[in-house]
């Protein structure tokens, strides 16, 4: 049973040996189902549980000759069951076996991917909070906008996994089922009772309806899925990336001692690791199109989408995998500079401020677009000018109709614009 690969890593769950094992759980089950049904003698099912194995090698061996692989791993089976194995894949089709097992290698792909993004939320949680009220400046376009909390800026990336859990169980919920309805789905070789029996067994749900196959549309939402989680961790890494430019500077990733950034110039420290995840993020968003084109196959069938398969599930969900772990990584020891936040909070002398001035004059009853115009023409001194905010403000005599320099001076203050910060924490109970 899967069970076995409960502490392996994901590499295990989709080694060619858990691959043909999956199957030989499937074809077992299925004797067992049929022995309830008084179609094989119980006495050859417990042969069967007993000497069913197979060896891979043996399995390519009778492959290059029969170019069928699962007649080839049937054969390889038979071979050590001996007369019992005639009762062996009684009724069924390839597909019942293949598709069947693939599912169950997705579902225990999928509790490692579940238990990753939980480790990553928990992660995630505990820096939120660390930097909850710590200042840093939010940017639109690329531009100082006004000022945030650097674990805002966190909870969100906490949000959209909370988000990315319930969308990686759906997804799984949606793989968890199995079909064993014969070549075309009608049950005309096999006892409905045999692919209830068997999906029981193994956890999974039966398919209500099927052709040779599962309908690949399971397939595609799950592979949208994990591309969708792969992209929000590339936000969080492309992030983190744009904050650790020389310019910026406000987060780092962590550096050892002994690391090396550049083979050619020693003072470099690079965000390789964010870097990485958002590489293999493109990959994985990369099968989308594929599992997209798998659900359309002719009539009840074809073989277009098996070897697509044989490559982006393993693919994704081991991709996945690997950049989950590297993100909980990168926040675990993410390298924070509160100091450097502050010094760009101010890096526009005042400029982000600009919103606090133009309420403050609309409060005092000025219109509200002709205030803009006013707050604008002193800001764009500063852009262009080097010219003082503050100042300009105070001696602009439209803005002294209406403000006092201590009224002016009060709007330079970020602590007010983050006085909804606890709100919006205590939406997550934090």
């Amino acid at each position: 049973m899967i069970e076995r690969y409960t502490k392996e890593e994901m590499g295990a769950v989709w080694s060619e040996k858990n691959e043909w094992q999956m199957m030989l759980d499937v074809e077992i089950a299925a004797c067992e189902a049929n022995a309830k049904l008084g179609r094989i003698p119980k006495e050859a099912v417990e042969v069967i549980k007993k000497k069913a194995k197979f060896d891979v090698e043996r399995i390519h061996e009778i492959d290059r000759e029969v170019n069928h692989d699962i007649i080839a791993f049937l054969t390889c089976v038979g071979e050590n069951v001996g007369d019992e194995a005639k009762y062996i894949h009684m009724g069924l089709t390839s597909t019942d076996v293949k598709d069947t097992g693939i599912n169950l290698q997705v579902k225990k792909a999928s509790e490692i991917l579940l238990k990753d993004l939980e480790e990553l939320k928990e992660v995630l949680k505990r820096r939120a909070i660390e930097f909850k009220y710590t200042p840093s400046i939010g940017r639109t376009h690329g531009v100082h906008a006004e000022p945030t909390t650097f674990g805002l800026k966190i909870l969100l990336w906490y949000s959209q996994t909370l988000r990315n859990i319930e969308r990686m169980k759906c997804a799984a919920e949606d793989m968890r089922v199995g079909k064993l309805s014969g070549a075309v789905g009608t049950y005309a070789d096999i006892d409905p009772f045999v692919e209830k029996y068997v999906c029981e067994k193994l956890g999974l749900k039966v398919e209500p309806v099927s052709t040779q196959v599962v309908q690949r549309d399971h397939h595609a939402q799950y592979v949208t899925t994990l591309a969708i989680i792969a992209s929000s961790l590339a936000q969080i890494a492309l992030e983190i990336r744009n904050l650790q430019r020389t310019e910026v500077r406000e987060v780092e990733e962590y550096f050892s001692k002994k690391q090396k950034g550049s083979s050619a110039m020693p003072h470099k420290r690079n965000p390789v690791r964010s870097e990485r995840i958002c590489g293999m993020a493109r990959l994985i968003q990369g099968y989308v199109v594929p599992a997209l084109e798998d659900v359309p196959l002719w009539h009840e069938r074809d073989i277009s989408h098996s070897s697509v398969e044989r490559v982006i599930l393993p693919d994704a969900t081991t991709a996945l995998d690997y950049i989950l772990k590297e993100t909980t990584k990168l926040i675990d020891k993410l390298l924070v500079y509160p100091e450097k936040m502050k010094e760009d909070l101010n890096l526009t002398g005042g400029l982000i401020y600009s919103p606090r001035i133009l309420l403050a004059l609309v409060e005092k009853g000025a219109y509200r677009d002709t205030a803009y115009r006013w707050v604008q023409r002193n800001a764009m001194k500063r852009w262009i000018d080097g010219e003082d905010f503050y100042e300009n403000l105070c001696k602009d005599e439209d803005i002294k109709k209406y403000l006092t320099n201590e009224e002016i001076k009060a709007c330079f203050d970020e602590k007010p614009m983050l006085k909804h910060v606890d709100t919006i924490f205590a939406r997550y109970g934090l």
